[in-house]
């Protein structure tokens, strides 16, 4: 497979180094791209980066994922108003092993083939500089004609955000240099990277060139954008992340399944493996039968099965019935409290002291007198007939609720009809 070409058509270029795709055909390129460690998970935004070294590695070449120890804890000016804060070295080592631990569902590391990926951290060799040696050996190589000329200095220079200092102004020196060290222990001669690393990435193949006379190339694919307008892979709650700890697999599943039409047919290019005819046959499909969701739900299936797992994807195509009365109901005392809570997110929620439950409590008193499901015990008798408890038909209003009630041994959930939902948390 050419590289370039697989990833032209999924749009996955922005800016490419002349010369790059005559390298790719006629050699195996090592290439790296750079991953911010500043969390012990990665995010969806991390994904397109993700996807290129995926497809690297597809199409029979050698990725490296470079962990940013030493650029973490300098902070890269590029796209920000405001430094950020520092790590330490135990904290990015933690990080570290995190994220390798997820690059390892998309990448090769174990195999004896020659295009294993491989993960390196720039602090390893960093480390070993002394300030005077590094602007000795590395900084009289660039000038700061050069160096002010990038967009993301100039920004911060001009009064974006609170300036620039001295610290992130030699970011771009920092990874200019990985990009030479890999060059020279590696053959590595390829950096990816998003859009607003053109700067960054540009310094490492000016270096290469006048520290060793040799010739590098780069790649960026664009920022991901949302149709609306608005910062692709934020929600009101932040970050979606990879990690099931911060972000659940049923929400993960919940948030491509919840992107528009638009922006579903862009994403199902740049964040599956499926091959180009098959996308445009969902394409296709969709467009006959937008209510049918065909590309979100296919979208919601390749990466919640990709970053979690065929199970995680089964149950939370299981959960996402629970609202609307498909699922069983003792699939809500089987899935785990994070999963549980997942689903409810955003449905209105009530307490309810245990030891009005442990003496009993009639049915209509619980949804009127001790919770406001209803306004009235007379309206709550009224609409008796249309109340589930725990995906159970209510059958009599006068239906004792007690402990043997309880999901999770807290919760009770109460549905009014088919589209009203309650939480009633016991404690």
């Amino acid at each position: 497979m050419n590289f370039v070409e697989e990833l032209n058509w999924r749009g996955m270029i922005h800016t490419i180094k002349p010369g790059t795709e005559e390298l790719m055909e006629k050699e195996m390129v090592t290439a790296y791209l750079g991953i911010d460690p500043t969390a012990d998970s990665l995010h969806i935004g991390h994904l397109v980066g993700i996807m290129l070294l995926k497809h690297l590695q597809v199409c029979g070449h050698r990725p490296i994922a470079l962990v940013g120890g030493a650029t973490g804890m300098i902070g890269d000016p590029s796209g920000k108003s405001d430094e950020r804060n520092l790590l330490d070295e135990a904290t990015l080592r933690h990080n570290q092993e995190a994220i390798k631990t997820q690059l390892s569902k998309f990448l090769d590391f174990e195999s004896e083939s020659p295009n294993k990926a491989l993960l390196v951290n720039n602090y390893d060799w960093m480390k070993e500089f002394s300030f005077l040696g590094f602007i000795r050996d590395v900084g009289k190589h660039i000038t700061v004609n050069y160096m002010i000329a990038k967009d993301s200095v100039k920004k911060r220079m001009e009064g974006e955000g609170n300036g620039i200092s001295f610290t992130e102004f030699t970011y771009q020196l920092v990874q200019g240099y990985d990009f030479l060290h890999l060059y020279r222990t590696l053959n590595c001669k390829l950096q990816l990277g998003g859009s607003d690393q053109w700067g960054n990435i540009t310094t490492g193949t000016e270096l290469i060139r006048r520290m060793d006379s040799g010739e590098a190339f780069a790649l960026t694919c664009p920022l991901i954008t949302k149709a609306d307008g608005g910062k692709f892979g934020k929600t009101e709650k932040g970050n979606v992340w990879l990690d099931a700890k911060y972000t659940s697999s049923y929400s993960f599943y919940q948030f491509w399944m919840n992107v528009s039409d638009q922006d579903a047919e862009k994403y199902i290019k740049i964040f599956t493996l499926l091959k180009k005819e098959e996308v445009e046959a969902l394409i296709e499909e969709h467009s006959a039968a937008p209510h049918q969701r065909i590309l979100q739900k296919k979208l919601a299936e390749e990466l919640t099965v990709m970053v979690h797992s065929r199970k995680d994807f089964e149950i939370a195509v299981e959960a996402s019935g629970v609202l609307f009365g498909r699922a069983a109901g003792d699939f809500l005392n089987q899935i785990d409290e994070q999963m549980f809570l997942s689903i409810f997110d955003g449905v209105p929620q009530y307490k309810v002291e245990m030891q009005t439950l442990e003496q009993g409590i009639g049915v209509l008193d619980l949804l009127s007198v001790h919770s406001s499901v209803f306004p009235s015990k007379s309206e709550a008798r009224r609409n008796i007939a249309g109340i589930t408890l725990n995906q159970k038909k209510v059958e009599s209003p006068d239906f004792i609720v007690n402990c043997d009630s309880l999901i999770k041994d807290k919760y009770i959930f109460i549905q009014k009809g088919k589209k009203h939902n309650f939480l009633i948390l016991v404690e």
